[in-house]
């Protein structure tokens, strides 16, 4: 099962790369600098080691490189994935003190997200760029269980960049505010979901332990994301197909979209299965078998199974219940 982006991230990495105008007179001021500003560092437990930190205490010197927003957005993304708070608050806030103001000229002149090509939409890289930086901020806090300054950082996304979208190296757009009130939608329900780099295979990851510890909750969270996050490039997968793919693993794990949305309906009936809850299970089966019928499954034991089948044979169980 091949990865994605995902929103989230994921693999998000070259975010604005293709297009970049900066204001060469706030970055050449910027590498002067002489010293790296102080950024407010959440609070971590006195006897707990700093988040990130490498075991023998040491800690890499913050490096803003060519000072790209791009380049910053991709060092902030390294230092969430690595749990370096300080580093993804040095990172972040100097990319929207060098960009804040491009961006936000960049949505003062738009009436929604733009669209057409890649390039069409490289071009509003500032906005993309701080838009993002925000939303790694909030996920900084977040994961520092600073609940006021993750809702801050959400906010200002959804309220001053919404326009922004963030690249994923898989080849396509997603859009940092919706992330944003999904993440605020989530801290208001108690709830606390980790969808990783948003990525299918992340995703349907999650939704088998989820299904393992009898978690239905869980199982709904990251099955259902995976499903409304690929469902349609799965579709577009399964329509291009007229028999299973068989020529090699390489070849299968090509359709990576269908058969992760075909594995997470399959894991979400089984949840509901288990739950007693026949309706919605028959409802997850059906639609493996009428909407993503060639999807397949890797098992870690060396080969591929399809849920399709397996979904029937589940129906077939029901109907004797």
């Amino acid at each position: 099962m091949k990865k994605w982006l995902g929103i989230l991230v994921v693999t998000m990495f070259g975010l604005g790369a293709n297009v970049w105008a900066e204001d060469q007179a706030a970055v050449s001021a910027a590498k002067m600098a002489a010293e790296v500003q102080p950024v407010p560092v959440p609070q971590t437990d006195a006897n707990q080691a700093p988040m990130g930190a490498p075991a023998a205490g040491a800690k890499a010197p913050i490096n803003f490189g060519d000072f790209r927003s791009s380049t910053l957005a991709t060092k902030a993304w390294g230092a969430l994935a690595a749990n370096d708070i300080e580093s993804v608050l040095a990172y972040t806030n100097k990319c929207i003190s060098l960009y804040a103001a491009a961006a936000t000229k960049m949505q003062k002149d738009l009436k929604d997200y733009p669209t057409g090509t890649n390039d069409e939409i490289f071009k509003y890289w500032a906005l993309n760029d701080v838009a993002t930086s925000y939303y790694i901020q909030g996920e900084a806090y977040r994961a520092a269980n600073m609940k006021d300054e993750a809702k801050e950082a959400y906010n200002k996304v959804i309220r001053d960049f919404s326009f922004g979208q963030a690249w994923d190296t898989k080849g396509w757009f997603w859009k940092p505010a919706a992330g944003a009130k999904e993440k605020l939608d989530m801290m208001a329900a108690g709830v606390n979901w980790n969808f990783g780099d948003y990525s299918s295979t992340t995703l349907v990851q999650k939704a088998w332990a989820s299904l393992a510890a009898n978690d239905l909750k869980g199982v709904e969270a990251y099955a259902n994301k995976t499903i409304e996050l690929y469902a349609g490039k799965a579709k577009e997968m399964q329509a291009s197909l007229k028999e299973y793919p068989w020529e090699s693993k390489e070849k299968t794990m090509s359709y990576w979209a269908l058969n992760d949305v075909g594995t997470a309906l399959f894991i979400l009936g089984e949840a509901y299965q288990n739950a007693g809850k026949k309706e919605d299970a028959t409802k997850a089966y059906k639609r493996v078998i009428n909407e993503f019928f060639y999807s397949q499954c890797w098992d870690p034991g060396g080969w591929f199974w399809k849920p399709s089948e397996a979904a029937q044979q589940k129906l077939g169980e029901l109907d004797n219940v």
